[in-house]
């Protein structure tokens, strides 16, 4: 990751203007840009009345796409930039676990779903079937049983599934900017 890590009274202002240079690309094949489905996915949250942490891991879930070395397409060509533990770091030292551990297990939540929910895989898109084979396919028992004992795995799940559904073509929505006053509530003390 060559991306500097910004300090506690700069990451807001880092953030914004990642989505503000970043957020028009496109999102891995998908109808939506990469702005748009993460503002998508924390309308998911925000819909189902979720807390502050959760709404702001579903704003941020795929920012480690944004601060990582690969390009954004690197799963296209079978590499897994595994941008969940990227973005997970990178956030980490700024929210706290309740924000970043379901970013770092979304990924995992889908290879937990496809293995738990015969009918879950039918609802991936094309592009998440791709990046679902580069990732490793469905959990074993074993890798089951191990993400079931992660304390956040639940919300891992339900981000997942606020993920899939936040890839809708001219849906209306709050912009990043509308969250910041929450991601700051949700800051860490500096240590």
């Amino acid at each position: 990751m060559s991306t500097k890590q910004p300090s506690n009274a700069e990451i807001i202002p880092f953030l914004l203007d990642l989505f503000a240079r970043r957020g028009a690309e496109e999102y891995l094949g998908e109808a939506v840009t990469m702005a748009q489905h993460m503002e998508q996915t924390a309308a998911c949250a925000v819909a189902n009345k979720e807390t502050d942490a959760m709404i702001a891991a579903a704003l941020l879930h795929d920012v480690g796409h944004f601060v990582t070395d690969l390009p954004l397409d690197a799963i296209d060509h079978g590499v897994d930039a595994l941008h969940e533990q990227v973005g997970a770091h990178f956030l980490s030292q700024h929210f706290p676990a309740e924000v970043t551990e379901p970013i770092r297990q979304h990924v995992a939540a889908k290879k937990y779903l496809c293995a738990v929910d015969p009918e879950y895989f039918n609802l991936l898109s094309d592009a998440s079937v791709l990046s679902l084979q580069v990732q490793g396919g469905p959990m074993t028992p074993t890798e089951k049983a191990e993400f079931e004992s992660n304390p956040h795995y639940k919300q891992a799940v339900q981000l997942r599934k606020y993920d899939d559904d936040g890839k809708v073509i001219g849906l209306t929505i709050h912009p990043f900017r509308e969250y910041l006053p929450l991601l700051q509530r949700l800051l860490v003390k500096a240590k």
